[in-house]
């Protein structure tokens, strides 16, 4: 199967867009990419073995959360699975006015 490797982790899978595993599960696809690119483990995963809570799954576009067998799910050499880092933060545009929201004030 391939895996797709999104920008920020590719230094820690030799610059790679997509790396190819043979698996029979999502977790064995995911234990064959970090044996073969042992830097992108403290990426994926916890201290503890877990998939960190940031890093969200896509097999076939499907968000892996949501299948019945979750990371236990069966793969084919034809599907592809797609790491995607959330992404949060931002900044306020300078200049900008924020919308502001009439409160009841509590007496």
């Amino acid at each position: 199967m391939t895996i797709f490797i999104p920008t920020p982790l590719r230094p820690f899978a030799g610059g790679q867009d997509a790396v190819e595993v043979n698996a029979a599960t999502i977790t064995e696809a995911l234990d064959g990419l970090t044996q073969a690119h042992p830097e992108l483990r403290k990426h994926l995963f916890t201290g503890e073995g877990k998939l960190r809570a940031f890093v969200n799954l896509y097999l076939n576009d499907e968000d892996v959360r949501y299948l019945p067998a979750k990371e236990g799910t069966s793969v084919t050499k034809n599907d592809t699975l797609s790491i995607i880092p959330s992404i949060a933060g931002g900044c306020w545009q300078r200049g900008r006015k924020r919308l502001q929201r009439d409160w009841p004030s509590r007496q």
